[in-house]
């Protein structure tokens, strides 16, 4: 039994194998140099930075985004929550925050959203909903900044609603009239291109 080799286990030599690429020996050890006389860990130093250089030739990190320009908030102190901030400025996200600042930035697209109701009706809602929740800021005592919200007329809003309104429909019209005059001054092989292009 003294001349009789150990047995290797090939399970073991598999995953070796599948991880570093490494055969099984007898005599290799893990700081044991490789052929060229340097360690694994040297070995794969030397293809990453073969690899990146290689990279750099193609010119793979040509044009990425924010070459050329400075680290943003190094200015800034350190914010625990840095990473929330940024998330809600890239995706632009609404409706977080203190209610002051929710009913500045809502006001602001006030009349892009009243434009876009369908009815006198739903145009009503909008506004004493608005009108109720910058009132209900006003009275809330948890802090923040002060609410300078105004709250808007429902009539005088409602009025201007109207006649942004009226301006859409005769534009339209307008297009629609101009259109329908370049089509008759169309031959009609014309007019069937025009179409085929408008759809």
């Amino acid at each position: 039994m003294v001349g009789k080799k150990p047995r290797s286990d090939s399970r073991l030599n598999v995953a070796r194998y599948q991880v570093d690429g490494s055969v099984p020996s007898e005599e290799q050890t893990e700081n044991e140099a490789d052929v060229a006389g340097q360690t694994r860990m040297e070995a794969r130093a030397q293809f990453v930075e073969i690899s990146i250089q290689q990279a750099m030739r193609r010119g793979d990190f040509d044009n990425l985004p924010g070459a050329g320009k400075p680290l943003t908030n190094l200015h800034q102190t350190y914010d625990p929550d840095w990473w929330i901030r940024q998330k809600i400025e890239r995706e632009n996200i609404t409706g977080l925050g203190p209610p002051a600042l929710t009913l500045r930035t809502e006001n602001a697209a006030l009349d892009a959203r009243l434009d876009a109701a369908a009815s006198e009706h739903a145009v009503r809602e909008l506004l004493a909903d608005f009108n109720a929740r910058i009132i209900e800021a006003r009275r809330q005592l948890k802090g923040g900044p002060p609410v300078i919200t105004p709250t808007r007329d429902v009539d005088a809003e409602v009025e201007r609603w109207r006649g942004r309104r009226a301006a859409r429909f005769e534009a339209a019209e307008g297009a629609r009239e101009r259109r329908a005059e370049e089509l008759a001054a169309m031959t009609w092989r014309q007019r069937r291109r025009a179409r085929r292009e408008d759809a």
